[in-house]
């Protein structure tokens, strides 16, 4: 099966019961829309939970906790269904849509959302991971300055790496799917698509998450030529979000949060165990694509990005920019896209540390 066709995964009905009413703290009092959904504004546990994920390492963190039923185990009675997805813009729709109440995604499509539906109909509450993309290049391809005349690819047109190359060579001085000397052709295609082409020598190069940058590396022989770390301050940023439908946050809380229990305690097991974590991650993913992975590159790829919980929300701002500079967002205010009340009520009751949504936040000032 192509690794990146979008399939549908429902699980059987959950079978550990959790009490999911002592985790949120909660009162029937019925939440108002525009409001934070904190542990103390509960509605009623979901009977079903639709989740929407990437078969990428970069979503890591949704990947083993549905396998693993660690999801599954913290949202009790809730049946949790899920659906895979191969890029960002396609998992908006979907959430736009209707047909999921919970998707894991890039921060531009998580932007586009926002901006597309209205500032009260979807809310990030938590992060999944930073890093784990690169910009991989044929061999020949020792700098920066010969990519002039080159064919790169990304995911998807508008997903979050199709950004990142664009606002990329705009840096650098390039045109992007122009004319010229200083002209780099950029195409959108299925990440499996691009490993293909890349290994017949019919483009030059992609800017893609992980585990396809270590893929072309591995199986296509290129090399990294950026890794996008090295663009941000202290090479951290945001590369997965967990965004709600605003409408199943405010009638569910509580299952939003027993959801972001689940990714805490998954993200905790793959830092503390990576080697045995990427080993049930590999056989997820070759579970979920139809294809396994060569041997070690999901362990590789692991090592190129953080999974966690933080959605490093400066970082979103920054990522909006790029995308209004290169003209593929209108300018859009971002305050009110995070409602991290939930996320910093459960990791205060685990005693970690309390995350910041930077000014963008429900009710901040």
């Amino acid at each position: 099966m192509n690794p990146s066709r979008r399939v549908t995964v429902v699980t059987v009905p959950v079978v550990a019961a959790l009490a999911i009413a002592s985790l949120s703290g909660c009162s029937r009092r019925a939440v108002a829309a525009d409001a934070p959904a904190s542990a103390s504004n509960a509605g009623t546990p979901a009977q079903t939970l639709r989740l929407g994920y990437f078969p990428n390492v970069t979503h890591a963190v949704p990947v083993l906790g549905v396998a693993d039923g660690e999801f599954a185990k913290e949202l009790g009675s809730t049946k949790l269904s899920t659906q895979v997805f191969n890029a960002g813009p396609a998992a908006t729709e979907a959430l736009l849509g209707g047909s999921v109440d919970a998707v894991y995604l890039g921060p531009n499509p998580a932007i586009n959302a926002f901006a597309k539906a209205g500032p009260g109909a979807v809310r990030i509450v938590a992060g999944g991971a930073s890093g784990g993309a690169a910009l991989v290049v044929k061999p020949g391809i020792n700098s920066i300055s010969k990519l002039a005349g080159r064919t790169l690819a990304t995911p998807q047109l508008a997903n979050t790496q199709d950004v990142a190359l664009k606002y990329f060579l705009k840096q650098e001085g390039f045109i992007v799917n122009g004319h010229g000397a200083k002209n780099v052709d950029v195409v959108s295609q299925d990440n499996s698509q691009t490993l293909q082409l890349f290994r017949q020598g019919r483009i030059d190069g992609a800017w893609l998450p992980e585990p396809w940058a270590t893929r072309l590396v591995r199986q296509g022989g290129g090399k990294v030529l950026v890794n996008e770390k090295s663009r941000w301050p202290h090479g951290q940023f945001v590369t997965t979000n967990l965004l709600v439908s605003t409408k199943f946050l405010t009638e569910h809380p509580q299952t939003v949060r027993a959801l972001i229990l689940g990714q805490i305690r998954t993200a905790q097991r793959i830092a503390h165990d990576p080697s045995g974590s990427a080993k049930l991650i590999d056989a997820a993913l070759t579970k979920l694509t139809g294809s396994a992975l060569p041997p070690e590159v999901t362990a590789a790829a692991l090592r190129n990005l953080t999974p966690g919980w933080n959605p490093y929300a400066a970082t979103l701002r920054s990522t909006a920019q790029h995308a209004e500079s290169i003209g593929l967002l209108k300018k859009t205010d971002l305050k009110g896209i995070y409602d991290l009340s939930i996320l910093n009520s459960v990791l205060k009751s685990l005693g970690l540390q309390e995350v910041s949504d930077a000014g963008l936040g429900q009710g901040t000032k």
